[in-house]
């Protein structure tokens, strides 16, 4: 086995980011809906897992197959080459999910496809008894849709948004893989100013850091197939080698988080240093409408306060008007905000250059980006 075929997932709308990211890496894409399948040999799941920002989890795709009835389930899953990937001690847990399929019993189809799958493995290792599943973990995913079962082992683990920085967090956090997804949305060079207004816990300056110095995201964390065997440690070896020689350390940066909060602020401290970006990073803890800028041409990248409750349209409104009439004073500046408050463009005063949806978890948000004109200093 010389090559496997991988799928990065990616949250509804960020499809392009994990494909370009994907594409970076040096592998040809296929893009589809929530995913981004491509062939690659195995170095890549060392690489993808620990570079890709915006993907929230590296699959392994084991096989795809026609399924209508349990015996079809259980034949399809037999047939495919799962002694190639598992070793003989390998955990397997079963995990499933059916749109629109005629098995539509996800805990029997989990069952079957279990079944199956130690059949093959008891027949191909010679083994009587049944298999111990004491060794690495191998999470199988039977995923049915419109009848086509596809079936996959999760080379991640806990998702890739899991960086091993945050020791604290407000109460929406965004996830970091969005995060960093609003930063690659935009234009913003490590040589550029770059302020957060309402920080929070951080995560958008902490990603715009790791990206302006090029730290591997998930060079903190494990990682489940770190002890798959046909996964070679040479393989991870080389891939933590590669993220450390391209790091650049010395990248100057001017990142800026400030929050209303005080008690965010010191939680924003502790990710930042968690994360290895000690004072990298100037926190401050302050209100919008005492936002001063000193250079041109810098970036604001935000996610502000829009809870669903009474009032808080209100307020939404009121620190939107804030921000549009700062910001109407620094036309070089661009800046990008990600909100459910569908009445932004009306507060901020102007309309948005260009507009994006996105999903933050589950809730349905625009990302309105106001591209600033750019001017040489003086």
């Amino acid at each position: 086995m010389q090559t496997v075929t991988l799928i990065a997932t990616a949250a509804m709308g960020l499809e392009s980011v994990v494909a370009k990211e994907v594409k970076n890496l040096g592998y040809d894409v296929q893009v589809d809906n929530g995913k981004v399948q491509f062939e690659a040999p195995i170095n890549a799941i060392p690489r993808c897992n620990l570079w890709l920002r915006s993907a929230d989890r590296v699959k392994l795709l084991v096989g795809t197959f026609k399924a209508t009835s349990f015996d079809d389930l259980f034949e399809g899953t037999k047939a495919l080459p799962w002694e190639l990937y598992i070793d003989e001690n390998g955990q397997i847990p079963v995990i499933g999910k059916s749109v629109h399929s005629q098995l539509h019993s996800v805990p029997d189809c989990q069952k079957i496809v279990k079944k199956a799958i130690v059949e093959r493995m008891k027949l191909k290792y010679g083994m009587v008894s049944k298999l111990p599943e004491t060794g690495s973990m191998y999470r199988v995913e039977i995923a049915l849709l419109k009848d086509e079962a596809t079936l996959t082992i999760d080379t991640s683990g806990t998702g890739l948004h899991k960086r091993g920085y945050r020791v604290g967090q407000g109460e929406a956090p965004l996830k970091e893989t969005l995060a960093a997804s609003l930063v690659l949305l935009t234009n913003w060079h490590p040589d550029e100013p770059f302020i957060d207004p309402f920080c929070g816990s951080g995560t958008i300056p902490i990603e715009a850091a790791m990206i302006g110095q090029n730290i591997a995201p998930g060079f903190n964390r494990e990682f489940a197939s770190e002890g798959w065997s046909f996964v070679k440690q040479k393989h991870w070896d080389q891939a933590f080698e590669e993220a450390e020689d391209v790091a650049n350390y010395n990248q100057p940066l001017d990142i800026t988080g400030t929050d209303i909060d005080h008690k965010m602020i010191e939680i924003a401290k502790q990710n930042a240093l968690e994360a290895g970006l000690g004072e990298l990073i100037y926190w401050k803890q302050m209100q919008v409408s005492d936002l001063t800028f000193k250079q041109l041409n810098g970036y604001i990248v935000s996610n502000p306060p829009y809870g669903q409750r009474l009032g808080d349209e209100k307020k939404a409104a009121e620190i939107t008007k804030q921000l549009g009439s700062i910001m109407k004073e620094h036309p070089t500046w661009s800046v990008y905000i990600i909100t459910a408050f569908d009445k932004f463009e009306a507060a901020y005063g102007a309309k948005a250059t260009k507009k994006r949806k996105l999903f933050n978890g589950y809730l349905r948000t625009d990302y309105y980006q106001y591209f600033g004109k750019k001017q040489k200093g003086e």
